[in-house]
C-alpha cells in the first residue's frame, strides 16, 4: 500500500480554492472539520463528493466499502491503482459516476533511504525500519487528490448510509521515484470541475503523475510511524544531525 496516512489541517484555504474557482458546492447537514497531522485509515475525512452534478462537502471513511457488500467487509482499499480502475468489479462501477475530491495538506511516505531505488529490498521492510517523508506542494497549497466513494446501507434501512472513499494513485513522477513506485494522483485546479463531472473513460486521462515540481519533500521523524501520534509535530522537518 502507498498513500497510506496523510494531513489535512487547512479547510479554509482549500474553500478559498473552490470560491475562487467559482466551484459551486453544498455542505452535508452533519459535516464536521477533523484536522488531523497524521490520518490514517479507517479515519473520518472531508471529502468534496461529485453526486449526480453537485458537488457535496461532506464527512467519508477512508477506505472503501461497495454499495453491493452485504455486510462491512475486513478489507477496505484505501487506495485503488488507476490502471485498473476500469476492469476491477470493486471499483470500476464508480468510475462511471462516483468521483470525488480528497483534500489533503501532504501525505506521508516512507523508503529506505532518499536515494534508495524503488525496487530494493530494503524498499520492502517494515515501516519501522524505513525513513518517513512528508510530501507537499511545492506552492503551499493544498492539494486535491483524486478519489472514488459509494455510499453502503445497512440492512436496517434505519441506520444511516455509510459514505466510504479510496485515494486514487498512479505511477510516480521524477521527484517522487527516490522515494516510492507509485504516488497518488494530485489533481490541478483546472482539473477539479472536471473530475468531479466526468464519467468513465472520459475521466481516466486525468489520472496521470503530477508533473515534475508540482511537490517537495522532506524527512520527518519516525513518531509518525505511530498512527495513534496525532501532534502538529508530525510534519517538522527531521535531522538526525
Amino acid at each position: 500500500m502507498m498513500c497510506g496516512r496523510f494531513g489535512f489541517f487547512e479547510l479554509r484555504y482549500f474553500l478559498d480554492q473552490l470560491r475562487q474557482l467559482e466551484l459551486p458546492f453544498e455542505e452535508e447537514e452533519h459535516y464536521r472539520f477533523m484536522p488531523g497531522y497524521n490520518i490514517a485509515p479507517d479515519s473520518t475525512i472531508t471529502v468534496l463528493l461529485g453526486d449526480e452534478g453537485v458537488n457535496v462537502l461532506a464527512n467519508a471513511h477512508w477506505g472503501l466499502v461497495p454499495h453491493w457488500a452485504e455486510t462491512i467487509p475486513k478489507i477496505r482499499p484505501v487506495n485503488a491503482r488507476s490502471e485498473s480502475l476500469g476492469t476491477k468489479p470493486y471499483f470500476r462501477h464508480m468510475l462511471d459516476r462516483r468521483h470525488c475530491l480528497i483534500p489533503a495538506s501532504g501525505f506521508y511516505e516512507w523508503s529506505a533511504a532518499r536515494d534508495a531505488s524503488p525496487k530494493s529490498s530494503a524498499m520492502r521492510d517494515a515501516n519501522v525500519n524505513k525513513q518517513p517523508w512528508y510530501i507537499h506542494r511545492a506552492d503551499k497549497r493544498p492539494m486535491a487528490l483524486a478519489g472514488l466513494w459509494d455510499r453502503w446501507q445497512p440492512k436496517d434501512e434505519r441506520e444511516s448510509p455509510l459514505i466510504s472513499c479510496t485515494i486514487i494513485t498512479t505511477q510516480a513522477n521524477a521527484e517522487m521515484q527516490s522515494i516510492h513506485e507509485r504516488m497518488p494522483v494530485i489533481l490541478e485546479q483546472e482539473s477539479w470541475q472536471e473530475w468531479l463531472k466526468a464519467n468513465g473513460k472520459a475521466a481516466t486521462y486525468l489520472l496521470r503523475p503530477a508533473a515534475d515540481g508540482i511537490i517537495e519533500s522532506y524527512r520527518v521523524s519516525r513518531k509518525i510511524n505511530n498512527p495513534r501520534y496525532i501532534r502538529k509535530d508530525c510534519i517538522e522537518p527531521f535531522n538526525d544531525h
